[in-house]
C-alpha cells in the first residue's frame, strides 16, 4: 500500500473520480451465493473506496448504484437491494457526518419506494453542510434519462421566454444536468472486465480517462483505486490538441 501511495502525485490528482460498481452478482455465483450475497458485500466495497479517496484528497467521488434498468431485474433482488440501502443508509450517515463527506444523489428518486426517499433525504439534510469531499450516488439513475429531463426543462423555459433558442449553447445544456453542481469526471473506473459505459454520465465522461479492471467489485479496495490513479497520472491528457501543444503550455 505504502509503495502505491509513494507513487502517487498528490498535486496531479483528479478532481472527480466517477465508478461503474460491477460484478456483484457474479461475484457471489462464484461462491455459490445468490446475488443478493455479492451486492451486500459490495458495500464493504464502498466504504472502503470512499475511505480511501477521502484519503488521498479527491474532492468528488460519483458511485453507479443503482441504474433505471435495473428495476427489470428479478423483483426479489430489487427489494433487496431497496433494503440494503436503506439499511446501508442509516448505518452510514454516522461516518459520513463524522468525516465531513457531503451526500448527493443523482438520478429518479420518484421512482424510490418512500421509505427509501425519506432515509436518503434526511442524510442529504444532515450531511449539507460537509466541506471534505462530496460523495454522490447515481440511484435510479441513466444518462438519457438525465439528457432528456434537461431538453424538457430547456423546452419549458423557452416556452415560458427565460431563455432565447439562439443562446443555447454547452453552458445551458450542462445548467439543467442533475451534475450541474460538480465538475466532470476525469477518471471513469468500471470494474469486473466489462468494457462499456452502459448508460452511465454520457455527456459528461466526454473528456474522462476510462479504466476498465477484472477485479469483481466486493474485491475492489484502496489498493484498486491507487493503482487506477496511477494509471491515469501516467496518460497525457490532450483535450483535442497535439501533444506537443500540451507539453508547451505554461503550467497553472
Amino acid at each position: 500500500m505504502q509503495d502505491l501511495l509513494e507513487k502517487i502525485d498528490k498535486t496531479r490528482l483528479p478532481k472527480h473520480v466517477a465508478i461503474i460498481m460491477d460484478g456483484n452478482g457474479r461475484w457471489a455465483r462464484e461462491k455459490g451465493q445468490d446475488r443478493l450475497y455479492g451486492h451486500f458485500h459490495g458495500v464493504e466495497s464502498v466504504r472502503n473506496i470512499v475511505e480511501g479517496a477521502g484519503e488521498i484528497g479527491i474532492q468528488y467521488l460519483t458511485l453507479y448504484a443503482f441504474s433505471t434498468e435495473n428495476w427489470d431485474r428479478p423483483a426479489q433482488e430489487v427489494t433487496g437491494l431497496m433494503e440494503l440501502l436503506i439499511e446501508t443508509i442509516k448505518k452510514e450517515a454516522a461516518d459520513l457526518k463524522k468525516n465531513n463527506i457531503k451526500l448527493h444523489v443523482i438520478g429518479d428518486m420518484s421512482m424510490l419506494p418512500d421509505r427509501a426517499r425519506k432515509e436518503l433525504q434526511e442524510v442529504l439534510d444532515e450531511t449539507h453542510d460537509n466541506t471534505s469531499m462530496h460523495l454522490i450516488m447515481a440511484l435510479s439513475y441513466s444518462s438519457r434519462w438525465e439528457l432528456v429531463n434537461a431538453v424538457k426543462n430547456i423546452a419549458v423555459d423557452v416556452k415560458n421566454g427565460k431563455i432565447e433558442p439562439e443562446t443555447i449553447n454547452q453552458d445551458t445544456l450542462q445548467r439543467y444536468l442533475t451534475t450541474s453542481e460538480f465538475p466532470d469526471p476525469e477518471l471513469m473506473i468500471r470494474t469486473s472486465g466489462e468494457y462499456r459505459i452502459s448508460n452511465f454520465l454520457l455527456y459528461q465522461l466526454a473528456y474522462a480517462e476510462l479504466y476498465f479492471t477484472n477485479v469483481r467489485w466486493p474485491d475492489f479496495r484502496k489498493e484498486n483505486l491507487y493503482e487506477a490513479i496511477i494509471d491515469y497520472q501516467n496518460r497525457e491528457r490532450r483535450f483535442g490538441k497535439t501533444g506537443e501543444q500540451v507539453k508547451t503550455e505554461p503550467v497553472h
